[in-house]
């Protein structure tokens, strides 16, 4: 989905003048319309409200502007800056990427990055955890390694956050850690025992780390969560297939194809 340059505005409250400014500076990628009109994407949004954001602050643009340059220059080849996260600090700003957070105007390292001992205006903003969770969610699929940062940031925020477990658990278990996966769906069901993704999605990385008793038992759990749970069905059968349990495999297989099919 893309947006014209009078949507960002409305959406955002800024000027159509400083998201073309923006634009034709290099901080953005939109796309041309049919038309030859400029369209914004997701991570066009989260720079231009960042910015949006700073002006809020009385930051001067050019500072913004400056910063985001400095900023464009110090990141690695190919990394984008929407997954950066740009705050006022007093008098400076301060960028954070979920490992480290630092001055872009001087390059230097300000402090870890712990919520603990964030600045308060910065903890205040970082507390968002729903906006946090709201970002990692959109970027997943075109951009999981920084997804999976703001998903690690949110948790150093609320670690009880069990959806964000388990959203981080899929994106580590895709890139091939089903052992860190499996420990997030299991904290995830710690926090929520009613979390039937959670339950199934354990299952897939137990039965892939070759636990086939451990990953049983969690189908199981998703099965008395959700009984039409069909995938964990197909599961279960090719797990009790693989044991040599033929009886369970076929009940499990039937109920597969009854709701296929009633589906």
């Amino acid at each position: 989905m893309s947006y014209t340059v009078r949507e960002v505005s409305a959406m955002l409250g800024i000027s159509p003048a400083q998201i073309r400014s923006f634009a034709s500076q290099g901080f953005l990628d939109p796309e041309r319309g049919p038309r030859g009109e400029l369209r914004f994407g997701f991570h066009d949004l989260v720079i231009l409200r960042t910015a949006g954001e700073l002006s809020a602050a009385h930051v001067p643009q050019r500072k913004v502007q400056r910063v985001l340059r400095r900023l464009r220059e110090q990141l690695p080849a190919g990394e984008s800056l929407s997954g950066m996260r740009i705050a006022a600090d007093g008098e400076r700003l301060v960028v954070s990427d979920g490992a480290a957070v630092w001055n872009p105007e001087s390059g230097q390292v300000v402090f870890d990055f712990d919520a603990s001992d964030m600045p308060a205006p910065i903890a205040a903003r970082e507390a968002e955890t729903g906006d946090l969770y709201d970002v990692a969610c959109g970027i997943e699929s075109s951009a999981p390694d920084q997804a999976r940062r703001v998903y690690e940031r949110l948790l150093r925020i609320d670690p009880d956050h069990a959806d964000a477990h388990v959203n981080l658990g899929r994106l580590l278990h895709k890139d091939g850690g089903p052992a860190h996966a499996a420990d997030h769906y299991r904290r995830a069901l710690e926090i929520d025992p009613q979390h039937e993704i959670a339950a199934f999605n354990l299952g897939v990385a137990l039965e892939d780390l070759g636990r086939f008793r451990e990953a049983i038992e969690a189908y199981q759990r998703a099965l008395e969560l959700d009984p039409q749970n069909a995938d964990a069905h197909f599961n279960l059968a090719g797990v009790y297939e693989r044991h040599g349990d033929k009886s369970a495999a076929l009940r499990h297989l039937k109920m597969y194809r009854k709701l296929t099919v009633n589906g």
